[in-house]
């Protein structure tokens, strides 16, 4: 029997694409197809929960940056 499932695209950068498909091979439970480098269908009802992870995964790996907008003006 053929099953349907809802999914959304998703489009992302590779290297945000790499940290889905590394939280999906925990448990499987998000992505229902890999397109190609820059595209998944991911579960529609999994969206808003894969995106908290995301963050919670892009907050651990990338450090905050100050914002110092008169950096540039010190250089002569």
């Amino acid at each position: 029997m053929v099953r349907a499932i809802k999914g959304t695209l998703v489009e992302c950068d590779p290297s945000i694409k790499s940290i889905i498909i590394s939280i999906d091979s925990e448990n499987n439970e998000y992505i229902i197809e890999d397109l190609d480098e820059t595209h998944l269908v991911v579960k529609d009802n999994m969206v808003a929960q894969l995106k908290t992870e995301l963050d919670k995964r892009l907050k651990e790996n990338v450090p905050d940056v100050e914002d110092d907008s008169d950096s540039d003006r010190d250089v002569q």
